[in-house]
């Protein structure tokens, strides 16, 4: 029900629910990363860091990994997967990789 506009009653807006958001903001995303002792514990930190970077929470991937973007011991990880990112034509995985060795590069 409707009732006529008046200027000093506040304004009510219904939306669709097609444009209310539902997921669950409060549970950061799950990297699944493998034991710190392992020998691919890096290389699966620098693949989490450019997926949160690419999700747009690079935060997230910080936490998760304990690095911080641009972390130099990574290099050599964002290095090898920027050229397979190349060969493969994978654009934006390679334009996240570059953007981690600019990064890396002011330190």
């Amino acid at each position: 029900m409707r009732l006529a506009p008046d200027a000093r009653a506040p304004q009510i807006a219904f939306m669709s629910r097609a444009f209310v958001k539902e997921d669950r903001e409060d549970q950061p995303p799950d990297y699944r990363l493998p034991d710190p002792g392992s020998d691919y514990f890096d290389e699966a930190c620098a693949w989490a860091l450019v997926t949160g970077a690419d999700e747009g929470d690079t935060r997230s991937a910080e936490m998760a990994t304990g690095y911080k973007w641009g972390e130099a011991r990574l290099v050599p990880h964002i290095r090898a997967m920027l050229e397979d990112a190349e060969e493969s034509d994978q654009t934006r995985v390679a334009q996240l990789c570059r953007r981690f060795l600019r990064s890396a590069e002011r330190g």
